[in-house]
């Protein structure tokens, strides 16, 4: 069962980063587009559906599998395990930043610029790349 889950849990984390990797670059060009115009409008309803249809339910499959594994394969003894815990923290807490922002453009009151947002972007990158490592290394 533990080879399912973890299956499970890989196709989930894909998902996850796909949308938190995409969501910020959308939001750079939302930055440029007048709030009202129907530019604007698509990429509201795009984020949105990004949001709740891909990102979320992958966020939280993630989490599930995750603590699935980490219980029984008894990871939560592990050094490693530990500082990428507080990785996946760091990054739940960005994708709480996303939805915060998400509800900000539907509501047309986006006050960040799209410099902003091209640094929260890479973010998820540079956490997804040392969650990784820590994963395949366990460096300690």
């Amino acid at each position: 069962m533990y080879e399912w889950i973890k299956a499970l849990h890989i196709l989930a984390v894909i998902s996850w980063m796909a949308g938190m990797l995409y969501l910020p670059r959308l939001m750079v060009y939302h930055c440029v587009a007048e709030p009202g115009s129907k530019q604007s409008e698509t990429f509201k309803v795009m984020e949105w559906r990004l949001l709740k249809i891909i990102i979320n339910p992958a966020m939280i499959v993630t989490w599930l599998a995750g603590g699935w594994l980490v219980w029984d394969g008894g990871w939560y003894l592990s050094g490693w395990f530990h500082a990428k815990f507080a990785l996946v923290i760091v990054m739940s807490a960005i994708h709480g930043m996303l939805v915060r922002r998400v509800k900000e453009f539907r509501q047309d009151r986006n006050t960040r610029s799209a410099k902003y947002y091209r640094i929260l972007n890479e973010a998820p990158a540079v956490l997804m790349i040392g969650i990784v490592i820590l994963v395949v290394v366990k460096p300690f």
